[in-house]
């Protein structure tokens, strides 16, 4: 999607901030520029394949936060593990300090919409490899309803981490978004 559109869809969503979903949630905490953005991008895919919006959650960015510290701190990359994260799904990403923006992170996960096709999981990757879809099938993930991110940065980089619920990726079930999930 071109960039214009894609900051006209961002602004059109922040502009519309009552009605976002996170005001349906239980803390009504306004959100940062960043967490709008975050929500943003993971609702305008989701609209685009005519998914259920996510809503905010303060405890999964909570949960998110407390993960990229621990990470920035040491220079590290990697998930964490299933009992740390009690059944949440997670994507990670990184880059170099102060360089991009909110957006931008979340649309490296989009990214692997190109090589993404309907199947069921895990073999839904055109490369034959759902770790290279494991990002945008979690963002698509038609059960998952929350999400909360945050990013901590070190000397060189900055790490994102973005915590959902329910978590997707569940293997053994058919994910496209044109058709409810459904176990095969």
């Amino acid at each position: 999607m071109p960039l214009f559109v894609r900051l006209i869809g961002a602004a059109l969503l922040m502009a519309a901030a009552p009605a976002l979903p996170q005001e349906r949630s239980n803390d009504q905490r306004p959100l940062f520029p960043a967490e709008q953005e975050w929500l943003g991008e993971h609702n305008a895919e989701r609209a685009e394949l005519g998914l259920e919006p996510l809503r905010w959650s303060h405890a999964l960015r909570r949960d998110a936060q407390s993960w990229a510290d621990h990470l920035a701190a040491r220079g590290a990359f990697h998930h964490a593990s299933h009992e740390q994260r009690q059944g949440q799904g997670e994507n990670l990403w990184m880059g170099v300090r102060d360089t991009y923006t909110p957006w931008q992170m979340i649309d490296g996960f989009l990214a692997e919409k190109r090589i993404f096709r309907p199947g069921v999981f895990p073999e839904v990757s055109t490369t034959g490899r759902w770790s290279d879809v494991g990002h945008y099938t979690q963002i698509i993930w038609p059960e998952t309803r929350e999400v909360g991110c945050a990013t901590a940065v070190n000397r060189r980089n900055e790490v994102l981490v973005c915590r959902y619920w329910p978590a997707g990726n569940v293997m053994g079930y058919r994910l496209d978004p044109r058709e409810r999930l459904s176990r095969r």
